[in-house]
């Protein structure tokens, strides 16, 4: 008889806590996350511009899109302003630049914590109530911080925006998508590997015990005021970040781009990924941002057929992305984080059927 040592395990064996929550849950999972960074890190030396702008595109949408995800993902808050708080980091980014001379290698994290300090603020009737009032709570804190990007001139540039220098280094300027793509890529996977620990810290496990079940978590010592305004903190900090990335990758700050319909897109993104993953907001992330450039692909080959898809291929765009947010919820509510686990789960188990 086949010794125990000797025989084939089948199942998970986990002992430990530290086993359930590690990064990495296999050997395969941990080399493919290295060769992925190793493949991003040599993609700038082959792929065309195009590539390159879509790339960063998704690096820094994603950092704002997992702020939002721990507060509606893992703490189970609702966030309809999103989008003013990614303006706020732009522009505070390109103030602190513009007005102390600081680097802008520092003033990225500075406006992440100007942009957190603001989310506090706003997260303070998220301690008090919750669902619908606090949708509606969020939703005037959009249009607040929108009217203040348009008065505010000392601070925004008011109607004409402000000017956001190139990302610089000990006087080497990342002032092309080559070089900028390491600038996101770099901060891309520290914010995410903070996210990912912060999860399985005591804070990121009050966060879940928050959207499960409020009231057991509060008989548990849980301080639930506590939790859901650190929850936007931390939300707002990951959208300061992410638009000070995007203010200094385009040089220019406008408030007519941080309006409602941005603030849906990240709560489309984070749906479509999949509510309550790391991996999932990511995978949300280059969805939406590639969906509107397949979209216009789509148009341009049937195009000299039918002319109108042409000249309505704006409306296309918006259309797309709606409709792929309704057919999510209605197909796939769990993301395309559930989606790909269940092919791993498959293929993993192929060909039984157990």
């Amino acid at each position: 008889m086949a010794s125990a040592h000797s025989r084939m395990k089948c199942g998970e064996f986990r002992t430990t806590y530290e086993q359930d929550t590690t990064i990495f849950p296999t050997p395969l999972a941990r080399r493919v996350a290295i060769v992925s960074v190793i493949f991003l890190l040599i993609a700038p030396s082959f792929l065309n511009p195009y590539f390159l702008n879509l790339g960063i595109q998704i690096g820094y949408f994603a950092i704002a899109a997992l702020g939002l995800n721990i507060v509606v993902g893992f703490t189970g808050q609702i966030s309809l302003g999103h989008a003013v708080f990614f303006g706020f980091g732009a522009f505070a980014s390109a103030w602190l630049n513009n007005t102390t001379g600081l680097p802008v290698f520092f003033c990225i994290p500075l406006a992440g914590m100007m942009t957190m300090a603001v989310g506090l603020i706003v997260g303070i009737p998220a301690g008090r109530i919750k669902g619908l009032y606090l949708a509606i709570a969020t939703l005037a804190s959009q249009f607040i911080l929108e009217d203040f990007f348009s008065r505010a001139d000392w601070f925004t540039g008011g109607a004409y925006g402000a000017m956001a220098n190139p990302f610089s280094l000990f006087g080497f300027e990342f002032d092309n998508d080559q070089r900028y793509f390491y600038v996101v890529l770099f901060y891309l996977v520290i914010t995410f590997l903070f996210g990912t620990n912060l999860l399985r810290s005591r804070d990121g496990r009050a966060f879940i015990a928050v959207r499960d079940h409020y009231l057991s978590a509060e008989i548990m010592g849980i301080n639930l005021t506590k939790y859901r305004i650190l929850s936007f903190g931390i939300a707002s900090f990951y959208a300061g970040v992410g638009g000070a990335l995007f203010g200094h990758y385009l040089g220019f700050v406008s408030a007519e781009g941080f309006t409602i319909i941005l603030s849906i897109q990240f709560l489309g993104m984070v749906i479509i990924g999949g509510l309550g993953s790391v991996m999932g907001t990511l995978l949300g992330t280059a969805f939406m941002v590639l969906l509107p450039e397949l979209m216009e692909a789509g148009v341009g080959l049937v195009g000299h057929n039918a002319p109108g898809l042409t000249q309505a291929l704006a409306y296309i765009k918006e259309m797309s992305i709606g409709l792929a947010i309704i057919l999510f919820l209605i197909f796939e509510p769990d993301g395309l984080a559930h989606r790909w686990k269940m092919i791993k789960a498959y293929w993993k188990l192929y060909p039984f059927s157990y």
